[in-house]
C-alpha cells in the first residue's frame, strides 16, 4: 500500500469513527426527562383533587405527560364552559379560553375554596377544539367532554397520577362496557362538605348503546356523581381507565350518569391539541377493587 494510500485510508477511519461517536451521543439522549412523582400517600395533586376555574368546582380524573415532561391534569371541558348546566354540546357552547388559570384545591365545600394546593392552566378543552375543527359528529359533540389543564412548573413535585383507594390506572380501556361490568371511580364534589369516605365509589355499567358510536358508557353508581363531581376518572374491573364523568342521566335509570370515552377523548387530544407525546400517565400503585 502505498504511502498517499495508508494516509487517505487513516483519514478516512478517523472520521468514520467520529461520526459513529456522534451518533452514539444523540441515540443515547433521552427525548424527555421523565417526571419524579412524589410518594403517592403524601401528594397534594393526584386524580381525586379539586380544581377551581373562576369558581366553578370539579374533580380530575387523571395525570397525562407530554415528550418534553410536561404533566397534565385531566377534567372535564364543560369545567370551563360559559353555557347553562343543560348546555352540553360542546360543539356550539361558548368556553373560557386557552390560558385561563385553574386551582387545585383540597377541602373544597360550599362555604370556602378550601387550600389551595397548587396551580396549573388550561391548555386544551375538547369543546374549543371541536369547534375549531368544525366537529359535525353528533356523538363527538355530546360526549367528548375533556380537557386538560398543565400543572405549573413549581407544584409538579406534587404530583402523583394513582387514583385514591383505589390505585392505577394501568391502562386505556379500549372495549368499551358491557351491561353488569364493575366501574369504580373518585368524585370529589364541593357539595360533600368534605365527607372524605363518600368519594370512592362503585357502580355497575348499563351497557353501552351502538348509536352512542363508542363515545359514552352510562352506568349506575352508589352514591351517583353530583355537580362537583364533574370530570372524574373511571376505572374497570382489571384497573384500566374507561372514562370521565360528563352528565347525569335520566335514562334508563334515574340518577345515572354518562361517562365519555377516554380512549376516544385522549386520541381525539392528542390529535387536536397540538402537544407532543400526549399520553396517560400510569399510577405508582396497583389497582384493587378492595371487594
Amino acid at each position: 500500500m502505498s504511502k498517499r494510500l495508508r494516509q487517505r485510508t487513516a483519514s478516512v477511519l478517523a472520521a468514520l469513527a467520529s461520526t459513529t461517536m456522534v451518533l452514539v451521543f444523540l441515540t443515547a439522549q433521552p427525548a424527555s426527562a421523565a417526571p419524579t412523582w412524589a410518594p403517592a400517600d403524601s401528594a397534594a395533586i393526584t386524580p381525586g383533587v379539586q380544581m377551581y376555574t373562576q369558581g366553578a368546582q370539579c374533580t380530575a380524573n387523571f395525570v397525562f405527560t407530554d415528550a418534553s415532561g410536561g404533566v397534565y391534569v385531566g377534567y372535564a371541558a364543560h369545567c370551563a364552559g360559559l353555557g347553562e348546566a343543560t348546555d352540553t354540546d360542546g360543539c356550539d357552547t361558548d368556553s373560557l379560553p386557552l390560558g385561563t388559570p385553574v386551582t387545585f384545591n383540597d377541602g373544597g365545600s360550599l362555604v370556602s375554596e378550601g387550600t389551595l394546593v397548587g396551580r396549573g392552566t388550561l391548555v386544551y378543552s375538547s369543546w374549543l377544539a371541536m369547534q375549531e375543527a368544525g366537529t359535525t359528529d353528533a356523538n363527538a359533540c355530546a360526549y367528548n367532554d375533556f380537557a386538560l389543564v398543565k400543572v405549573d412548573a413549581a407544584d409538579v413535585a406534587k404530583v402523583n397520577p394513582t387514583v385514591p383507594f383505589w390505585g392505577g390506572p394501568v391502562g386505556v380501556d379500549t372495549d368499551g362496557t358491557a351491561a353488569g361490568d364493575r366501574v369504580y371511580s373518585y368524585g370529589n364534589s364541593s357539595l360533600r362538605g368534605g365527607l372524605s369516605f363518600l368519594s370512592p365509589k362503585t357502580g355497575v355499567s348499563l351497557g353501552d348503546d351502538a348509536a352512542d358510536g363508542g363515545w359514552s358508557h352510562p352506568l349506575y353508581t352508589l352514591t351517583p356523581g353530583v355537580p362537583g363531581d364533574s370530570g372524574s376518572a373511571f376505572l374497570s374491573a382489571d384497573g384500566r381507565a374507561i372514562g370521565t364523568l360528563s352528565t347525569l342521566g335520566l335514562a334508563p335509570l334515574p340518577l345515572s350518569n354518562n361517562i365519555g370515552d377516554l380512549a376516544r377523548e385522549l386520541a381525539f387530544a392528542q390529535q387536536h391539541s397540538g402537544i407532543a407525546g400526549l399520553e396517560l400517565a400510569l399510577g405508582t400503585e396497583p389497582f384493587s377493587s378492595r371487594l
